[in-house]
């Protein structure tokens, strides 16, 4: 609406600049005297003026709806990437693009595009209707001119929209690559094969700047053609015009009022066409980022409201999950696909952990064992099959009910993530949102050092030192020391912060077989239950039960 209004106001400005302008140039023609030319002098800046502020306003509102969409667009982005930690489709590498180039771009939209499409709308109608008032013509002219400029830029448009989006899409590639290459350098570097990426990423480089390139060359040539075009149509007006006053039909001051109006009119749909480059880029962007919130959003990954009603005993009230530690946890016949497969991903998993019991999930690798983990941690809602713990079916359960399930558990990734700081740090955010306190945003409890040093020492750790400094995503330790560390955390949240149940996923990849048996006899000695994802012969046969996947039989 604040744009509307500043578009009548800018059209009313213009009419005011054109009749201004009209009445004193002719005037002084008319008279040969230039007494009354310092009063049109001060109109006419009191109209300069009035323009100014209303450009100045238009500007201040667009930047201010440009800030509001892309906050909101980022919020959403990355509520959308927290509901679905494991969704592999998005990498974190384009995911940043977009958050940060790719939303900036909304700037051209919103700052440059959207107010002169509602100028476009607004002040050609008015200023063409003043025009018809004074000359029938020059308005017949003008309504079968104007809609070829609209009638080009779409077909420019359209090309433009596709070369915008194979550009975002180069730019993501190479973004994607980039974040590839920087992860694995390490690994490249051991074995010699850093510099034979230079070829890819110059390949990548380079397409990305082609790409650059013709989307400019369309951006330059599209605004060629639309110049012409106006410029055209105002010659057309022009021609009439002089032929009339040439011949005694109209007088000069109604020619030129008509004849400084007819450019404002095709200017604003000029510009329309001209700033629609400005925007392809945003609005690119905008799409992928609509296409990512969507995916978080499909049914089958929201809790259902039956499984609400359930979870929650159709009270609606917060109920208690109960731990493993008394409980029997019992997956069964879980089945999932994820989206645009040809096949499950898991199909009719089916085991019992009873508490105190270590049990083995094994399998070649695809066969669903992480998407099994997922499964039981919420992160993923199975198309068919329960997740009893007790008598509670977690099922389409509500995100509280899943929260608090997750309180419950100790729980060890492939990959596990360690925060910038010392490991004693890191050791004791598995105190943090525990099972033991009232809320999963609780504070991290502090423990002695000794407490941090036995459990360090029993999950194999005895070479590190609690006040060894890492930095970001575990940058200082092996892949070895990495999982010792998370193991030692998942550790402390058994012992002292309230869960009752370590899930690991290859705990002890990486590790010696010293090491391994250190970690495999703490895992015996706890009395917690465990459930392991392992390829490891030692892990097999040290577990109470193993599960496999292919045949879904317990040995």
């Amino acid at each position: 609406m604040a744009l509307c209004a500043t578009g009548v106001v800018t059209a009313a400005l213009v009419l005011c600049q054109a009749w201004l302008l009209a009445r004193s140039i002719s005037s002084v023609f008319t008279t040969h005297r230039t007494d009354g030319l310092a009063g049109w002098c001060l109109l006419l800046a009191a109209v300069f003026a009035g323009r100014a502020v209303t450009s100045w306003a238009t500007e201040w509102l667009s930047h201010r709806a440009a800030a509001a969409v892309k906050s909101q667009l980022r919020g959403d982005l990355l509520g959308a990437r927290l509901a679905r930690p494991t969704d592999s489709s998005v990498s974190s590498a384009t995911l940043i693009t977009l958050v940060t180039t790719g939303l900036d771009a909304l700037d051209g939209f919103y700052s440059k595009y959207l107010p002169q499409l509602v100028l476009a709308c607004i002040v050609p109608v008015v200023l063409a209707t003043a025009i018809g008032f004074q000359s029938l013509t020059s308005v017949i002219i003008i309504a079968v001119t104007i809609p070829l400029i609209p009638v080009f830029m779409a077909l420019i448009g359209w090309r433009t929209e596709t070369a915008m989006t194979r550009r975002l899409q180069v730019q993501t590639r190479l973004a994607n690559h980039f974040s590839d290459l920087m992860s694995g350098l390490v690994t490249l570097q051991v074995f010699g094969r850093a510099r034979a990426q230079l070829k890819g990423l110059r390949r990548t480089e380079g397409a990305n700047r082609t790409e650059t390139m013709r989307t400019l060359r369309i951006s330059f040539l599209s605004s060629f053609v639309l110049e012409l075009l106006a410029t055209l149509s105002v010659a057309l007006v022009a021609v009439t015009i002089g032929f009339r006053v040439a011949a005694g039909g109209m007088d000069l001051r109604t020619a030129l009022f008509i004849l400084i109006l007819t450019p404002e009119v095709y200017l604003p749909v000029r510009e329309v066409g001209a700033r629609y480059h400005d925007s392809a880029d945003g609005m690119a962007a905008a799409e992928a980022a609509f296409s990512v919130i969507e995916r978080s959003q499909t049914p089958s990954n929201l809790p259902s409201a039956s499984g609400r009603s359930r979870a929650a005993g159709g009270s609606g009230r917060p109920i208690e999950v109960p731990s493993p530690r008394e409980a029997r946890l019992v997956l069964d016949g879980l089945t999932y696909r994820y989206p645009g497969a040809p096949s499950p991903a898991l199909s009719g998993l089916s085991l019992a952990v009873a508490p105190g019991e270590l049990v083995a999930l094994a399998g070649h690798s695809g066969a669903g064992k992480t998407t099994a983990l997922d499964c039981l941690l919420g992160f993923l809602a199975p198309d068919e099959g329960r997740i009893l713990i007790g008598d509670l079916d977690l099922t389409g359960a509500d995100p509280d009910t899943w929260r608090a399930w997750r309180r419950r558990l100790a729980y060890v990734p492939q990959v596990p993530g360690l925060l910038r700081g010392t490991i004693a740090d890191n050791l004791l955010l598995g105190t943090a949102g525990s099972a033991a306190l009232p809320s999963h945003t609780a504070p991290v409890k502090t423990l002695p050092p000794e407490v941090l040093r036995d459990c360090l020492d029993r999950c194999g750790g005895r070479s590190l030192p609690l006040n060894k400094e890492i930095d970001d995503d575990a940058e200082g330790l092996s892949a070895g020391e990495r999982r010792r560390v998370a193991m030692a955390r998942a550790l402390l949240r058994v012992e002292h912060g309230g869960a009752g149940m370590m899930v690991l996923d290859e705990p002890t990849a990486g590790l010696d077989d010293v090491t391994e048996a250190d970690v495999l006899a703490t895992l015996r000695s706890l009395g917690y239950s465990v459930l392991v994802v392992s390829h490891r012969p030692q892990v097999l046969q040290d577990a109470d039960r193993v599960v496999t996947l292919e045949s879904v039989v317990s040995s």
